[in-house]
């Protein structure tokens, strides 16, 4: 008889995973918002598709190096302390390796050991590995698995590119009288989509979660078309005061 096997992923693997995915999916509904508000504005003031297929390419890659290099930043500064944190606590091993096995012990009582148990188990992994031992029960680190910035940086990048291509190619493929409701659509039918599995990965309800998400981002298209309408008007007529060429006329025979 074979014993059943057991492949369900556990503890950091999996949490960092998740993190992974719920970064890859705001990172994705960011470029959706994003570019379908600039390209809708647009929209709003000209219908001219060079100009459409400009301001979106413009946004996508702006957005997208913005994700990159502020995650890149962001997840650098997180390496850098755990590094540190490593550091200290392989010093402090070195130094005061009494006083660690001790405060691992104890850290071990606080997660329901008993005393005996605590310490005979903090004896043993210390035996095994003890920065390891100190960096997972202590720090919360896997010395093996710390975060890279390059692929975070990546991650975003891409994530947010492939949410930003829906939009452009929403509001440029189409003929002129049909690029708004397609472009409308589109996105609001992808910010379901992003909320829906925003909210399974974070295991909350995902009817507020939708709402919320496909509302957002109807709110920013209706202001940025509005904005681009008023924009548009604006540039589209004569500037005031300008004198017209017959009450030029007449000012010149009174001068005269």
């Amino acid at each position: 008889m074979t014993e059943p096997t057991h492949d369900e992923t556990h503890g950091g693997a999996l949490g960092s995973r998740l993190n992974w995915l719920r970064a890859a999916v705001l990172g994705a509904n960011d470029g959706i918002v994003s570019t379908a508000g600039l390209v809708v504005g647009v929209a709003g003031a000209t219908d001219s598709r060079t100009a459409l297929l400009t301001a979106g390419l413009a946004g996508l890659l702006a957005g997208s190096m913005s994700m990159a290099a502020g995650e890149y930043v962001s997840v650098s500064t997180q390496r850098d302390s755990e590094k540190a944190a490593l550091a200290q606590e392989r010093r402090e091993l070195r130094e005061q390796p009494a006083a660690e096995l001790e405060e691992l012990t104890r850290m071990l009582e606080e997660r329901g050991l008993s005393r005996e148990v605590a310490r005979e188990a903090a004896g043993q992994l210390t035996e095994r590995d003890a920065l390891r031992a100190h960096a997972r029960v202590e720090l919360g680190i896997d010395p093996d698995e710390l975060t890279n910035p390059w692929h975070a940086a990546w991650a975003s990048f891409l994530a947010f590119t492939v949410g930003a291509l829906l939009p452009l190619l929403a509001i440029v493929l189409p003929p002129a009288g049909r690029r708004l409701p397609v472009t409308v659509l589109s996105v609001l039918a992808a910010l379901v989509l992003t909320g829906w599995s925003s909210a399974r990965l974070g295991a909350a309800a995902p009817g507020r979660a939708v709402l919320r998400n496909a509302a957002g981002g109807a709110l920013a298209m209706g202001v940025t078309y509005l904005a681009g309408t008023l924009l548009g008007a604006v540039g589209r007529s004569p500037p005031a005061g300008r004198p017209g060429p017959g009450r030029a006329a007449r000012r010149h025979q009174d001068v005269r």
